[in-house]
């Protein structure tokens, strides 16, 4: 995107519990923590005291099953409850007393849903590649460059352009490239430009609409989870194979090239920001 290239936002998502299915939203307030609301809570394993994540879906297969929803809009001061809907349809609510039972009983293992992240949390992360063999399972660390005590595997905020989802469907046109597989916060629509433009955006101050300031810091990692199911999405490695691992920028935190798509961003500037609200890069 160049600086008088226009972009806008064309979506933004919020996900209450980390690693379920979760909101689209219309506007959203976005704080030095991240966009309000998001990622605010999660599942603990109890027997690893791991927090729970669809990053290991030989453990947690039916994760992406789970969708969580606020039952009031998420304050700056005091965080509300959400709605926890099962894969059979059943809803709980994060304030009643059996949660943690209920929860437990549905994933056939004893969990805890909490919403202040473990010390030195981590979680599990399966490698397909290496599936059969002694690493197929790493622990990696939970929020590398987000505030301590939350739920973000890296960064507090994640940001998508359509011209990725474009560029990854010309590689794998039979594959089903949608928003929704790759949960960022702010979905902008690049429309008229090629290729994974984010790439270009990492280094740089990134400006939404009135006031929301960004310093993009690094290209996401993928994993596993964009070829998971999930609701009308079937399970697809070619996803992965042959759309995400078609784009392998630097990633400044890992030293290494690998296959990203989408970026992070560190939070500059609060605001709010809402569909349609102009994208540019500042410098």
């Amino acid at each position: 995107m160049s600086n008088n290239t226009q972009a806008t936002v064309a979506t933004l998502w919020r996900y209450p519990v980390k690693s379920m299915m979760g909101e689209e939203l219309n506007g959203a307030d976005i704080t030095a923590g991240g966009l309000l609301g998001d990622r605010a809570y999660a599942l603990v394993d109890v027997a690893t005291g791991n927090v729970i994540s669809a990053k290991n879906p030989k453990k947690w297969p039916d994760f992406f099953a789970y969708r969580a929803a606020y039952t009031a809009p998420p304050a700056q001061y005091g965080l509300q409850p959400v709605w926890i809907t099962l894969p059979d349809g059943t809803v709980l609510c994060s304030d009643q007393s059996d949660i943690n039972y209920n929860l437990s009983r549905a994933l056939g293992n004893k969990v805890e849903l909490r919403n202040q992240s473990p010390d030195e949390a981590k979680l599990e992360q399966f490698w397909p590649e290496y599936e059969g063999e002694a690493n197929e399972v790493s622990s990696e660390a939970v929020a590398g460059d987000a505030p301590q005590g939350s739920f973000f595997d890296y960064a507090a905020l994640h940001l998508l352009t359509t011209s990725s989802i474009a560029a990854m469907q010309q590689h794998y046109p039979e594959g089903r490239f949608e928003v929704r597989r790759f949960r960022p916060n702010i979905m902008v629509d690049t429309s008229g430009q090629e290729g994974f433009v984010e790439n270009a955006w990492v280094g740089k101050t990134i400006k939404i609409g009135d006031s929301l300031r960004l310093q993009i810091t690094d290209p996401c990692p993928r994993c596993v989870m964009p070829t998971l199911a999930q609701g009308d999405l079937p399970q697809d490695n070619g996803i992965f194979k042959n759309g995400i691992a078609k784009n392998k920028p630097l990633v400044p935190f890992a030293g290494k090239e690998l296959p990203s798509v989408g970026v992070y961003a560190r939070v500059l500037t609060p605001g709010w920001v809402k569909r349609g609200d102009a994208v540019s890069i500042e410098g």
